[in-house]
């Protein structure tokens, strides 16, 4: 523990200093993110200890982890937080400009392909808004408020976290034409054992949803195996083999041509993720409106068979259908 202190009582800042440790779990990193000098933020740890009168944390090589006191303080300290935040969304949301930033959490797909190429519209609506997007939502944790929203490939099972189904997209199968030219003709899906296949690392699949060779394939194992889309992507344009892509990617590359539509074709969701206190709820609920809008006007890019298959049925491509309706609020998953 640090020296004992003269401050008598602690104050709110030492108390959000020790909320950012906890969450980065380093203290160059919490400084780095609080954007103050590390120093400054071991003495306010310091004088929070010394005021408290007990040891928060154990300052090991690999970071800073918490005691038995400062798992007790963590608890109540993540209440007061909340407590704060509703007070003063409350109290100053009506009269507030829409300023400030908001942090995104995508995987990469949904980042490059699709989310990045969208905010342009969001700046125009919202000039003086900042936005964060960081492709990659493992990266970050909304429980410890890392990300405003994140938009997840499957539905959070836990946590204090609000979630609704933002929308759902297809896969189809892809290769490069100029790979096609050169391979046997692809009739039926067995005619696939004589080409080469592309697909995820089985052990660092982002999820067992993304299994999706299996589904079509059996125990045949890709055979060039890679841990992310983008560079299953590359690969298939630089006309490897054949990949199971997102439509929505995919059919931006005028040298890709998907094979066999109507036997490889499959559906996932996408899924926005909030903390149940949120931090700047005007933002966040305008981001969200703008991810529905975007989505929504996307529809035959997201899902083109979907979109095909109603306009033969006479009804427009995009239009909602009861089957269509997204899933309601989870105020608080179990």
């Amino acid at each position: 523990m640090c020296a004992k202190s003269h401050t008598p009582v602690f104050d709110w800042d030492d108390l959000r200093s020790f909320l950012a440790v906890v969450r980065a779990g380093r203290l160059t990193t919490a400084a780095l993110q609080l954007q103050i000098d590390h120093s400054t933020l071991s003495r306010r740890i310091c004088a929070l200890e010394a005021s408290l009168q007990v040891r928060l944390f154990d300052r090991l090589p690999t970071g800073y982890s918490l005691t038995p006191a400062g798992e007790r303080l963590a608890a109540e300290a993540q209440a007061m937080e909340s407590v704060a935040i509703r007070i003063c969304s409350e109290l100053s949301e009506a009269g507030r400009r829409m300023t400030g930033s908001i942090r995104l959490a995508t995987p990469e797909g949904f980042g490059t392909y699709f989310l990045a190429r969208q905010l342009h519209l969001f700046a125009e609506q919202y000039p003086e808004v900042k936005v964060e997007l960081i492709a990659n939502p493992g990266a970050v944790s909304l429980t410890k408020r890392q990300a405003d929203i994140a938009v997840t490939m499957f539905r959070p099972e836990s946590g204090p976290l609000r979630a609704r189904k933002l929308a759902d997209y297809e896969y189809g199968l892809y290769g490069s034409h100029e790979y096609l030219r050169t391979r046997p003709r692809l009739k039926t899906l067995g005619d696939a054992a004589s080409h080469r296949l592309i697909g995820y690392i089985p052990d660092l699949l982002p999820t067992p949803a993304h299994d999706y060779l299996k589904e079509f394939f059996g125990n045949r194992q890709a055979d060039l195996q890679i841990s992310n889309i983008l560079t299953q992507l590359s690969a298939t344009l630089d006309g490897y083999g054949l990949c199971v892509l997102p439509c929505f990617m995919a059919d931006t590359h005028p040298e890709l041509a998907r094979v066999l539509p109507q036997t490889v074709c499959l559906t996932r969701s996408y899924w926005w993720v909030t903390h149940a206190e949120l931090r700047a709820p005007a933002l966040v609920r305008a981001m969200k409106s703008f991810l529905e809008e975007a989505t929504a006007r996307s529809r035959s890019a997201l899902m083109p068979s979907a979109s095909f298959g109603q306009a033969l049925a006479g009804r427009p491509a995009g239009a909602a259908s009861p089957m269509d309706a997204p899933a309601s609020d989870d105020l608080s998953l179990p």
